[in-house]
């Protein structure tokens, strides 16, 4: 009788534990919402405005502002998992996204052939930045991004980063881009079609239209000529691909990776070769060997084009799905 008597009263205090953690967590986000939010935004326009941003701007944009409990709750639940290549490559190139891309390239050939041609840059590569992305403009986020930034700024995690990032987006309002209100994005930010923040906006984004704005939301003339003047100021080197598959012997014991560059024709004498099996054509060009699942994987050589990729996103895997997602839409 007592061990019983035991085991419920111990039930009943996890039970009722569990009701004050679920009372306490249903009122985290407006305790930790007020007053410091309203502080916190104070400071913001306070600062906004002395370098520059108009008051009606600051009014619109701020006003009634509140944090977004959405965006703290996907901040810190964001997934940790390892992906092998393979896996990588068949989550983000199903033959529907392939074929998708094909598509986009073909209904949008003569204006990307102008904004490639402007900037000097790949217009395969374009599409496969545009493609994942944003799914060639279908997903572009259904967050405000003053209140995504906002709230991650005052959260703390990365507190100044984004508070620089929410600074960087009042500036594109001030210049009349966009209006507050269609300003949207992912939740940590991420503008757009291109899904660039706005810092990157402010140092990358392009009017292509030539209508004085630079709508990366809407207006595909200036999504294609903002990704590509992305990637001229970055480094690209006009007329030089990003990389290419080939083919290793079974047995290779020679370095690889990224950073590795020998001639074509060293590599060329190790076995390697062409994904079609012929010999290279320039063997005095650079590049360097890149097995991202191992030997017994894919290969490709990449260039100094794939590290201007990488300048968009820092991973070997999404540069070589945009490469390959560009290279099979062209």
């Amino acid at each position: 009788m007592r061990a019983r008597t035991a085991l419920w009263q111990h039930g009943a205090m996890l039970q009722r534990r569990v009701l004050i953690s679920t009372a306490l967590a249903s009122l985290s986000a407006p305790a930790w919402a007020a007053p410091g939010f309203a502080g916190f935004v104070a400071s913001v326009r306070a600062e906004a405005g002395r370098a520059g941003v108009r008051p009606a701007v600051l009014d619109e944009a701020l006003h009634g502002l509140t944090p977004n409990p959405d965006v703290i709750r996907l901040d810190r639940k964001q997934p940790e998992f390892t992906l092998t290549w393979a896996q990588y490559r068949a989550r983000v190139l199903p033959r529907r996204r392939l074929d998708k891309g094909g598509a986009a390239y073909t209904d949008n050939a003569a204006l990307l052939s102008e904004m490639a041609g402007r900037y000097g840059v790949d217009p395969g590569v374009i599409v496969g930045i545009w493609g994942l992305e944003s799914g060639f403009g279908a997903n572009t986020g259904g967050f405000g991004v003053v209140r995504s930034l906002a709230t991650l700024a005052y959260e703390g995690r990365r507190a100044a980063f984004f508070r620089g990032e929410l600074l960087a987006a009042l500036r594109i309002l001030n210049d009349g881009d966009i209006g507050a209100s269609a300003m949207m994005g992912s939740y940590a930010g991420a503008m757009g079609q291109p899904q660039f923040m706005p810092s990157a906006f402010l140092r990358y984004a392009a009017d292509g239209d030539g209508d004085g704005r630079r709508d990366i939301w809407n207006s595909r003339p200036d999504i294609f000529a903002s990704v590509a003047n992305y990637l001229a100021r970055c480094g690209w080197r006009q007329g030089e691909p990003w990389g290419q598959p080939v083919l290793v012997p079974s047995v290779f014991a020679g370095a690889t990776g990224r950073d590795v560059m020998r001639p074509l024709g060293a590599w060329q004498a190790e076995g390697v070769r062409r994904i079609d099996g012929r010999a290279f054509s320039r063997l005095d060009v650079r590049g360097a060997l890149l097995l991202p699942d191992g030997p017994g994987g894919d290969a490709f050589m990449v260039y100094p084009n794939f590290h201007v990729i990488r300048r968009y996103n820092p991973s070997d895997f999404y540069a070589l799905a945009v490469g390959l997602l560009g290279m099979y839409a062209a």
